[in-house]
């Protein structure tokens, strides 16, 4: 696997007018993981890493622009997830390249997300067409944001605020936070989302959850991470039988990134219904 070297994220690169597989550059995600005390190997949750690309344009074969909405879903079992503005060089890249038709387009960018990846990666293109069934909404649930609460913790994370009643019913409920902010680990920009926590346990203390999301205002590390070191503190914290954590990001550079973990079993993934925001 050849790829970019450094990464071309944080520095001035110049944009290419070729589609080139070189350009993507991979980020192991065991070490993050590792960080949390996750094997890579026995991982607790499935999920997916969902990106839309709103930038994607090509020649058809006569020489005419086509533009289309990329979805992309990557498996948490990937070995690499891809570089945010690697990927973006890369697609712009096929702005000047002809094409018969946008199943071609497809094709290629699943055969070199897929091997950058190391993994299946699927993509859909959604074509001018059906723009219209790209529709907004909300996660569902009920809101943390509401809550009064004086907070003083903006980072690093603070898993001490996870608190459950451990002698009480076992509930199943839906919770939303769109006030997560979290920051990029290169760039230092801050990073925007909404995020939605669905558990079946003992009930959660939503004081606590709340304080333990505003921790991450100043954390530094990438959308994926942050969902995943939610999850397992949640997980360790608090034990509920099942969780799901699933996260919205805003976009930057015309992509968006939606990271969802999941335990085994606990609902199908969701919908690429993006947000207001977004």
């Amino acid at each position: 696997m050849t790829v970019a070297d450094p990464p071309p994220l944080g520095r001035a690169v110049a944009y290419p007018d070729r589609s080139d597989p070189r350009l993507l550059f991979p980020i192991p995600r065991a070490q993050a993981r590792a960080q949390i005390g996750l094997d890579d190997r026995a991982l607790p949750f499935v999920g997916t890493d969902i990106w839309n690309a709103y930038e994607l344009s090509w020649l058809d074969a006569r020489g005419q622009p086509r533009v289309a909405i990329a979805e992309l879903r990557v498996p948490v079992d990937s070995p690499h997830l891809v570089e945010s503005k690697s990927l973006k060089l890369y697609l712009n890249g096929y702005a000047h390249e002809r094409f018969d038709d946008s199943t071609n387009v497809q094709a290629c960018i699943v055969r070199d997300l897929s091997a950058i990846a190391d993994a299946q990666v699927e993509v859909a293109l959604i074509e001018p067409r059906d723009f219209v069934t790209q529709l907004t909404a909300e996660l569902p649930g009920v809101s943390l944001d509401d809550l009064q609460l004086e907070i003083v913790d903006y980072g690093p994370p603070q898993p001490g605020y996870l608190q459950s009643q451990s002698s009480a019913s076992p509930v199943e409920e839906v919770l939303v936070c769109q006030i997560f902010r979290s920051n990029c680990p290169v760039t230092g920009q801050p990073d925007w989302a909404s995020v939605q926590l669905r558990y079946r346990g003992a009930p959660i203390d939503h004081a606590g959850l709340l304080r333990y999301l505003v921790s991450y205002r100043n954390h530094a590390d990438l959308h994926e991470a942050c969902v995943e070191r939610i999850f397992v503190e949640v997980m360790q914290r608090c034990a509920p039988q099942a969780l799901s954590v699933y996260a919205r990001f805003t976009r930057r550079g015309g992509l968006d990134i939606n990271p969802w973990r999941a335990t085994p079993g606990f609902g199908a993934a969701p919908s690429n219904t993006r947000g207001a925001r977004q």
